[in-house]
């Protein structure tokens, strides 16, 4: 028997089926999940409505959308780094990198992965968007709700952060020149590494 709660998840939620399948479709790249990714998107929806009606479902189906692509990525690049990090998995030559070369490579991309994990949410994700997938900035702004300001602004210090940790660990964001002007645009000159 249909519940008044079953009657407004038709009437909110499924009616906008077919926008919701093309913003998938625009955002994940891999077309057999996203019958998947549709279902568990209404899941989400569904259980988050027995807590409180949202009061624009509409915007709450996208919204959660976007969260589930964002949750999917981030496992996503969890398997993928490693993977990428493994040269035996990837059918490279072993016998023509040595030993140190490849160990090199495991510590750097190792260090770019915390480096990024330490970024905010936010900004973790618009850098993924931007320099990963390499989404044009007017995409992401709106697919995350943002200015394009912000998309700018947050890659300019997920980058920077990243820079930073890469190449200096955690003393690094502390090792500004003093002259340097505290907008930020003079950020980077005048420091030196130290490894």
């Amino acid at each position: 028997m249909r519940t008044p709660l079953d009657d407004w998840f038709v009437r909110e939620i499924l009616a906008h089926e077919e926008a919701l399948m093309r913003y998938l479709q625009r955002c994940w790249p891999a077309r057999d999940d996203l019958q998947d990714l549709r279902q568990e998107v209404y899941v989400r929806v569904y259980e988050a409505a027995t807590r409180a009606l949202p009061a624009s479902p509409k915007s709450f189906v996208f919204a959660t959308a976007r969260n589930l692509i964002a949750d999917r990525r981030r496992r996503e690049r969890v398997v993928s780094i490693e993977t990428m990090g493994d040269p035996d998995l990837l059918n490279v030559l072993v016998d023509e990198v040595s030993p140190e070369r490849r160990l090199g490579g495991r510590q750097a991309l190792r260090r770019l992965s915390e480096a990024f994990d330490r970024l905010p949410d936010r900004c973790r994700q618009v850098v993924w968007l931007r320099r990963v997938e390499e989404l044009p900035q007017k995409i992401v702004a709106s697919q995350l709700g943002i200015s394009e300001k912000t998309v700018e602004k947050h890659v300019a210090n997920g980058i920077r952060s990243i820079a930073d940790h890469f190449y200096g660990g955690a003393k690094a964001s502390t090792r500004v020149d003093a002259g340097a002007e505290p907008s930020g645009h003079e950020h980077g000159r005048g420091r030196q590494r130290t490894d």
